[in-house]
């Protein structure tokens, strides 16, 4: 993620295969941190989606349900960009490349849930009408 977000400042965003593209000083910082930053985008966008009255009493399958429907961005808009395809197409072993995706991103979905939990427990939020 590091070398094809790194090559944005130079206006590349897609390339025919990542690990083949030219590397960069840095790329693996650079790629956990974006990775962490786009997580945490997307955990504020859950607390946007389900409202601060899930925080109060998180439940698990929302949280899980939007991880697992955050890896729509990586099978169709980062895989293709750095020259896998389509959910993966082009990999030796598309399915299971596929699938470890969505099962990455849905171990993402119980994080955010157990956050929210451990949140909840910590400092518990009072919602008034």
């Amino acid at each position: 993620m590091g070398r094809w977000v790194g090559h944005f400042a130079q206006g590349r965003f897609v390339h025919a295969g990542i690990a083949r593209s030219q590397p960069l000083r840095h790329e693996q910082a650079l790629g956990w941190m974006t990775h962490y930053a786009v997580g945490l985008v997307y955990a504020a966008l859950l607390a946007a989606v389900v409202g601060e009255g899930w925080f109060s009493q998180p439940t698990l399958i929302p949280a899980v349900a939007f991880g697992a429907l955050t890896v729509v961005a990586p099978w169709f808009v980062m895989q293709p960009a750095m020259g896998a395809g389509f959910m993966a197409s082009r990999t030796p072993d598309p399915l299971k490349n596929a699938l470890r995706s969505l099962a990455n991103h849905t171990v993402f979905g119980i994080g955010l849930y157990l956050a929210a939990a451990a949140l909840d427990s910590i400092t518990p939020l009072e919602i008034t009408p």
